[in-house]
């Protein structure tokens, strides 16, 4: 028992700013529903959203199911302002047959049966096992589930589940040991996940923290495991945001947090490095939904040479359409994976990135009064 009690409590001497954070009032602002599930003052998104009835059969077709989805969108957000304010009582789950996020749940299923969870679409019959673009048939796998000390201050300590494989291909992956191994980790399904989140929470975690390589090719175990999960956690999703409009319809009104990556300025940058297409129109569509339902904290990993065309970009559209989000602006590039085989074709970052540049990131945000200090 002095050991698991050393080892929960291990954190606040690592990361004394993990408290001293919660004292900076923008952090306060900006992360507040956040930090009122800490405290039990606010409800988890995904527990109220078992509280909100669906008043159809869940084996209709598609359309009808999307239709009942956009009714109970809204109505779950009238009903989360309610009991943020404290207008209205909590409904009861137990009288419930099927709940909105029921409802989520099969609609996930019916993405997976022709896989558009992320924007490449490859419609694959990932239901019968078929291997989409990611290389995961209907299950999936989880690398790693701990106690993470390492991420931004307001989030330590993080319940942190790995997943393997990724919706992006990146040159210089930091994690490519898993994003590019689908068969690494052990197979989970929606109780076992739950199994975790519920064991994270018990270990003293302020938040479920899906991350990867991608949690989002993992959105069905994901949201499945959310009709089993019982305790009042934030929910938070850690992605490249290479999704679909549709996955982010799904999670908007479950996620409480989002710790989005925001890569590259442009498209061409994307497609090059990470070979995907349309990359900053989509993502940056995706954060904006996810701005306009949660709490945000945006990570940006600074390239060497690319501020012209990736940070300051990032941050100047960062600072007209997200103003009251958080950034994290990271130095941690290193090279790696690709980029270390083939240097001549990755040579602008094939270094890691100098103080001046990040300087320059510092200051480009400073410029624009990006809050990035509290969470750096």
């Amino acid at each position: 028992m002095t050991i698991i009690y050393t080892i929960i409590e291990m954190w606040r001497f690592i990361r004394p700013d993990a408290i001293r954070v919660w004292n900076d009032s923008e952090t306060r602002r900006r992360l507040s529903r956040y930090r009122g599930i800490i405290d039990n003052k606010r409800v988890a998104k995904y527990l109220l959203a078992k509280e909100i009835e669906c008043e159809i059969e869940l084996n209709a077709d598609i359309e009808t199911l999307w239709n009942e989805h956009t009714r109970l969108s809204e109505e779950f957000r009238s009903y989360l302002a309610k009991i943020d304010s404290g207008d209205v009582s909590r409904n009861s789950p137990d009288n419930i047959d099927v709940s909105y996020l029921d409802l989520k749940h099969e609609i996930a299923m019916r993405i997976l049966s022709e896989c558009h969870f992320c924007e490449r679409r490859c419609g694959v019959d990932r239901s019968q096992n078929k291997r989409g673009w990611c290389k995961l048939g209907n299950e999936s796998r989880v690398n790693s589930a701990f106690l993470h000390t390492g991420e931004e201050a307001p989030l330590v300590p993080s319940g942190t589940i790995f997943f393997s494989s990724c919706c992006l291909a990146c040159a210089f992956c930091q994690n490519f040991d898993i994003s590019t191994n689908p068969n690494a980790g052990v197979i989970v399904d929606a109780k076992d996940l739950a199994g975790y989140a519920e064991a994270l929470f018990r270990e003293g975690a302020l938040n479920i923290n899906y991350v990867g390589g991608d949690p989002v090719p993992n959105t069905h175990t994901i949201i499945g495991s959310l009709t089993h999960q019982v305790s009042n956690v934030t929910q938070l999703w850690n992605s490249s945001m290479y999704c679909s409009e549709q996955t982010m319809l799904l999670l908007q009104d479950v996620i409480d947090v989002w710790l989005p990556d925001f890569k590259y300025g442009n498209n061409e940058c994307a497609e090059r490095l990470s070979k995907v297409k349309n990359y900053f129109d989509i993502v940056s569509r995706n954060h904006l939904m996810a701005y306009e339902t949660g709490e945000v904290i945006i990570r940006h990993l600074v390239l060497p040479n690319h501020l012209e065309c990736c940070t300051f970009p990032i941050l100047e559209w960062v600072a007209e359409n997200m103003p009251n989000c958080m950034v994290n602006i990271m130095g941690q590039y290193r090279p790696q994976h690709r980029v270390n085989r083939e240097r001549n074709k990755y040579s602008e970052i094939t270094r890691g990135v100098s103080r001046d540049e990040m300087r320059a990131a510092f200051d480009k945000a400073d410029e624009l009064g990006i809050c990035w200090k509290p969470v750096s």
